[in-house]
């Protein structure tokens, strides 16, 4: 069976391996039994890397016990790393998320995303043969 590409925004990144959150089971799961691939670029690694040292994060990450090289540690155990993708046809109003997109866009796969920006191409994306979720199997329309 061809596992089904992923890209995973930096807040279900956070989601998934840090707080836990039970909407991201399915999603640790799939990456554990190798239904799901996540693919990421090497800026997406470095941009996780500066959220958790985020002020609000780093408290966050001590509540759960973790440190940020677990959860870079989970990112490197997951993903698979792909090459930076040309920008798509379509525009994020946060530059922050366009890379997300564009990794999307260029692999036609699911984007998880919670961040407005986004959800807010959902339709734009769509046509480009990308579909967006809040979560797995969870449509973000």
């Amino acid at each position: 069976m061809t596992p089904r590409l992923l890209v995973l925004d930096t807040n279900i990144v956070l989601d998934a391996f840090v707080f836990g959150d039970v909407a991201a089971v399915p999603l640790r799961a799939g990456l554990e039994d190798g239904t799901l691939l996540w693919i990421a670029t090497a800026g997406m690694r470095i941009e996780l890397a500066r959220v958790l040292d985020y002020p609000q994060i780093v408290p966050r990450l001590a509540f759960y016990g973790l440190a940020a090289a677990d959860v870079l540690a989970a990112f490197d155990r997951h993903v698979r790393p792909v090459a930076a993708a040309p920008k798509a046809r379509c525009t994020c109003t946060d530059p922050d998320d366009q890379p997300f997109i564009d990794l999307a866009v260029a692999h036609q796969c699911v984007l998880l995303s919670k961040d407005r920006a986004v959800l807010r191409l959902g339709k734009r994306l769509l046509g480009l043969g990308v579909q967006t979720r809040t979560a797995l199997g969870v449509p973000a329309v």
